[in-house]
């Protein structure tokens, strides 16, 4: 029989599981054994009571709850600690950090078979599996709450009897997942919005959902095979700089999500642009854990300089933890069906499988994607 663990999280800020009691009685459904840490699902509100009454067992701590597990489903990376206790041979499907971890090339030696959630194709068949997308979705909204939070304005036009307070001004730098997210949220809430992304492709969703495009006029592709922003000329860079500095020093609010995979996060706001912004203005950094998307932005803090104040909260997902729990234990859930046996809960790994075949990092001692060992060395 096929045994699952589901540890608690001990990185710093992570509140997520990777299991909920309703995925739990689903993998229980498929003929596997689950174990649950104690107290893995207490910072999102899910009770080792309410995982007993979907079928899993209990164990007091990490060492336990991977003993004679064949799968380990987590949140964050193994550390090194961790990584010592799980079995040879386990499987272990996680974020991996994979353009800055240290360990990868440990988890292979080893002996475990781990799989990066984090380099899941962006196709259609691997949508309901996509972590990156269901986790970023939710950023994108607490995003702009984050920002509501510090900004000593309403954020809707509001007419009253003493004068009318105008709509704020949003500037959300990048229209991917977490950019739309963020858009469609702050025009629900009455804001006035603008959006930025070197991909004109987004040109078309940003504005059905009520927001302007803001573009620079280009002749080259922005945009890689895997959907993703990708790094642009110097000349693009400079007429890009210009025009955001233009447009944020109009805004009252900027939310930042621009990332490059496997590169430091490109700087958008420059110190020099922050000059130029208003009082009372606020900018949310959610590209801060690569570097931010403005210098000035620090990872986990939040401060005022010169009026204009800095938010950046790493892990952004994790403030909203039952809800990003539920969603990607089910992408969890959808992507273990690719390897789990329907009739028997038997574990088969399919190696000619495309989704398996991408988000696979290393499998009998072997690491089999050497050209993330460059950047995470």
């Amino acid at each position: 029989m096929t045994r699952i663990a589901i540890p608690a999280e001990t990185a710093a800020n992570e509140t997520r599981v990777a299991a909920t009691p309703e995925t739990v009685k689903k993998y229980i459904a498929l003929g596997c054994e689950v174990v649950v840490q104690k107290g893995a699902g207490e910072a999102a509100f899910f009770t080792d009571a309410a995982y007993q009454e979907a079928g899993a067992s209990l164990a007091d701590d990490f060492a336990s709850v991977v003993d004679g597990a064949n799968i380990v489903l987590k949140i964050q990376p193994l550390n090194k600690d961790e990584m010592k206790v799980v079995g040879k041979g386990a499987v272990i499907a996680s974020l991996h950090a994979p353009f800055t971890n240290p360990l990868l090339n440990d988890y292979a030696k080893h002996g475990l078979t781990s799989f990066c959630m984090e380099m899941i194709p962006r196709t259609s068949r691997a949508q309901s599996m996509d972590v990156l997308s269901s986790q970023a979705n939710i950023a994108g909204y607490k995003a702009v709450l984050l920002a509501l939070e510090h900004y000593q304005k309403f954020m809707p036009m509001l007419m009253t009897a003493a004068g009318t307070v105008q709509s704020a001004k949003v500037l959300i730098m990048g229209a991917g997942v977490a950019g739309l997210q963020a858009i469609a949220t702050a025009r629900r809430l009455g804001a006035m919005v603008e959006a930025f992304d070197v991909r004109a492709a987004a040109k078309e969703q940003v504005e059905s959902l009520g927001a302007k495009f803001v573009e620079v006029p280009q002749d080259e592709d922005a945009e890689d095979a895997g959907g993703y922003a990708k790094e642009m000329s110097d000349e693009y860079k400079q007429k890009q700089a210009e025009l955001i500095a233009e447009h944020a020093a109009k805004a009252d609010i900027v939310i930042t999500t621009a990332l490059i995979p496997g590169r430091p996060a490109p700087v958008l706001i420059t110190e020099e642009t922050v000059a130029k912004m208003k009082q009372g203005s606020v900018i949310v950094d959610m590209a801060v854990e690569a570097g931010g998307n403005c210098p000035l932005s620090e990872k986990d803090a939040i401060y005022t300089k010169d009026g204009v104040t800095f938010v950046g909260v790493s892990n952004i997902p994790a403030t909203l933890a039952t809800d990003a729990s539920a969603l990607y234990a089910k992408n969890m859930l959808n992507f273990m069906g690719l390897m789990l046996d329907k009739e028997t809960g038997d574990l088969n790994i399919d190696r000619e499988d495309d989704i398996i075949q991408g988000s696979l990092l290393c499998m009998d001692g072997e690491f089999l994607k050497p050209d993330l060992l460059k950047g995470s060395a």
